[in-house]
């Protein structure tokens, strides 16, 4: 595990599968064939090798007459099923009442549909293995939260020309990752800007960031490297990306420019 909070979560969650195993007499083959999963995955659970699904912890608690004990480690095991840099982003975006995002290089993770999603992990190198595929996935679907929650945030991106036009994953899934950009932009506190190839000023040209103002009026920024990413909590360096986002959000398309322009590069791509 790449964090000791998940770890000890995935320790404790197949401390307890073996318990209930060996108190029912059972050995991992028969569990196995009893839930519909080789012993090879009861194994790496019961090792905290392995992140089981909720099918797995139900199937279970059923198969060993947990009464519900082990069903109730779902949420959990579900948490730790994201990667440590997520969990401590969702918690940051849980509490802003206001999220701005500049995208340079594809679509903002927000935005992502799954398969734009798996496009981008399966590129990574060194590479990802299926599942830490999946994890990746996973989590950054769980983020889509954001724009569902009451109270609402107010949610902005502004996104690179470029990123509407490389096509990660191939044509098709870049085609349905635009229609999703209109299902958002649908969203009344959601608006997406487009910064088109042809403006010769831009205030943003050192990369992608984001801005989150939060529930108590304090405001943070992160950004992400080659193999870092990092919270800004310096109130200066804050006040410098809160400049540079509005001067990108002035230099872009409006968002109503911004989804016609969209909509052209859709029909560009059929």
């Amino acid at each position: 595990m790449e964090d000791e909070e998940a770890a000890a979560v995935l320790r404790t969650v197949g401390r307890q599968i073996k318990m209930w195993r060996e108190a029912a007499g059972l050995k991992q083959t028969e569990l196995g064939s009893a839930i519909g999963y080789g012993e090879e995955m009861v194994s790496s659970v019961e090792r905290a090798r392995r992140i089981p699904k909720p099918d797995f912890l139900d199937k279970t608690d059923e198969v060993l007459g947990a009464g519900g004990k082990i069903s109730a480690m779902k949420e959990d095991v579900e948490k730790a099923r994201y990667p440590k840099t997520v969990r401590d982003l969702t918690k940051l975006e849980d509490q802003a009442v206001e999220l701005g995002a500049y995208a340079a290089l594809h679509i903002h993770g927000l935005l992502q549909t799954p398969e734009y999603a798996q496009a981008l992990y399966a590129m990574r190198r060194p590479a990802y293995t299926e599942d830490e595929i999946e994890r990746h996935v996973a989590a950054r679907m769980a983020r889509k939260a954001v724009f569902d929650r009451v109270p609402r945030a107010l949610v902005t991106f502004v996104q690179e020309e470029m990123t509407l036009r490389r096509p990660f994953g191939g044509k098709m899934v870049l085609r349905r990752q635009l229609e999703h950009l209109f299902e958002v932009a649908e969203l009344r506190h959601v608006e997406i800007q487009v910064m088109p190839m042809d403006r010769e000023d831009h205030a943003a040209v050192m990369g992608s960031f984001r801005l989150l103002k939060l529930q108590d009026g304090k405001a943070l920024g992160h950004t992400e490297s080659q193999l870092y990413d990092r919270v800004i909590s310096d109130p200066k360096d804050v006040q410098v990306l809160d400049m540079r986002y509005g001067m990108i959000r002035a230099q872009a398309l409006s968002p109503r420019e911004s989804l016609a322009f969209i909509e052209k590069v859709l029909g560009e791509e059929t």
